[in-house]
């Protein structure tokens, strides 16, 4: 049974709350004022993220309630395994090893922002309902990560803001540098979807040229090599998907792979010593090593344990955030110690300094085990196969569009997701549900052009 639609004009407040609520999700909340609440032994610090957050599941669900939400229907191979996660992960919090961790508090408060998060992925097929609704959304995804990608410029200049890393090194912008990927990460599936589809098709084709540039350059300046390998991999995918739908031409082809290897070429550069030669000229190489690097052999430290765990524990894990924990940890780090025997002392955690899995995968294995790392994939692939049948099936060429570049952002945040563990409440989380939610809008969107 159809539900009536809305007219126009209000069915797009909802898709207005969630565009002008974007740039909230993507900011560095420590930079505001929050609001503290007492809960039990926890402090919980609310600021404008979680306001956003709020605001724009409070639109979804009066959306929902005045224009029906059967749009949800066509998202199950999503919403599913979705729901299998998050109450899974809701078992090992409250399971009994859990409970009885000195820091079982914070680790509910933190489920809870994972859950609130989550429900974005929910939010979007409920406000997105329409091109002009897409148009909206985009175009305050697309304008944000022009103004994070320059602030990330003028800091690669030298102009120090925003905890700017030395000049002519990656930089962080206003967010964090895993954050300005994930910001970028949805400009560049934009940029690539254009070139695919042609501009033309687009929800709003003037935002092509802003797309391109501030996405690429956003992806530059964060200098994340995991990034760089998902973009390629989400243009591969996504140039199989638009061949027989768009069949784009050589020129177009040539310019899709003009844009991965500037990319290549830029992260490369910025991640290596090609600029010290240019620093030299310009006087901007001076400080070549930045403080607190988290190096991909710190990474590989950490995700060593992590694994060590899951040996231990490869059915359940250890519980929800446990995997940080120094009793957890403390039986593994003299075998860690051993296999990186050249690391650094401050690699390796200790009962002064707590370090988690850096890896949602690794530390997904050794929180959740087999079961929640196969759940989180099942939801990944969900959201894959959304933005695929979109592209190849949907008759408005903005939904089409719109699947490629869902499908290309959604491969680069989750390869991001490989050297980032498990932080409830940051950017790159609302980046990830934001495009699993457009998948889903898209899936709708099929359906409702098929009259299914």
């Amino acid at each position: 049974m159809r539900t009536r639609a809305l007219p126009a004009s209000r069915e797009s407040l909802g898709a207005l709350v969630l565009a002008l609520a974007v740039p909230f999700l993507f900011v560095d909340e420590d930079r505001f004022a929050t609001l503290e609440l007492e809960a039990g032994s926890t402090t919980l610090d609310l600021g404008p993220p979680d306001a956003a957050v709020a605001a724009i599941l409070l639109a979804a669900l009066v959306s929902g309630a005045r224009a029906g939400a059967t749009r949800l229907n066509p998202g199950r191979i999503l919403w599913v395994p979705g729901t299998a996660l998050l109450l899974w992960l809701a078992f090992e919090t409250f399971r009994p090893v859990s409970v009885e961790d000195a820091r079982f508090d914070d680790h509910v408060a933190q489920y809870f922002k994972f859950l609130a998060y989550a429900l974005l992925a929910l939010a979007v097929p409920l406000l997105v309902r329409r091109a002009q609704d897409l148009t909206l959304v985009t175009a305050s995804l697309v304008l944000w990560s022009l103004v994070a990608s320059s602030v990330a410029l003028v800091q690669f200049f030298g102009v120090d803001v925003f905890d700017a890393w030395p000049p002519g090194w990656r930089q962080p912008s206003f967010l964090g540098h895993h954050d300005l990927v994930a910001l970028s990460a949805i400009a560049t599936g934009v940029a690539a979807a254009g070139i695919l589809c042609t501009r033309r098709r687009l929800p709003a084709p003037p935002l092509f040229p802003v797309a391109l540039a501030a996405g690429a350059a956003g992806l530059v300046l964060a200098g994340s090599i995991a990034a760089l390998a998902g973009f390629a991999l989400g243009v591969l995918m996504c140039t199989f998907a638009a061949h027989s739908r768009f069949a784009p031409s050589g020129r177009r082809l040539l310019a899709l792979t003009a844009l991965v290897a500037a990319v290549l070429v830029g992260v490369t550069a910025i991640r290596g010593e090609y600029l010290e030669p240019i620093g030299e000229l310009t006087g901007l190489g001076e400080e070549r090593t930045p403080p607190d690097v988290d190096t991909y052999s710190e990474q590989a430290v950490l995700a060593y344990i992590g694994l060590r765990i899951f040996q231990d524990n490869p059915i359940i894990g250890v519980g929800w955030q446990r995997s940080a924990r120094v009793e957890v940890v403390r039986p593994y780090l003299a075998d860690a110690r051993d296999r990186f025997a050249d690391e650094d002392e401050e690699a390796f955690p200790s009962a002064e300094r707590e370090l988690g899995v850096r890896s949602l995968y690794a530390q997904m294995l050794a929180d959740a085990g087999a079961i929640g790392l196969a759940l989180l994939l099942a939801t990944g692939i969900g959201g894959g196969v959304l933005c695929w049948r979109t592209a190849a099936y949907a008759s408005s060429p903005w939904a089409a569009g719109a699947g490629l570049a869902a499908g290309c952002a959604l491969l680069t945040l989750a390869a991001e997701w490989a050297v980032v563990g498990i932080v409830p409440g940051i950017p790159l989380d609302a980046a990830t549900c934001l495009v699993l939610g457009l998948a889903a809008a898209g899936a709708a969107t099929v359906e409702d052009e098929t009259g299914g």
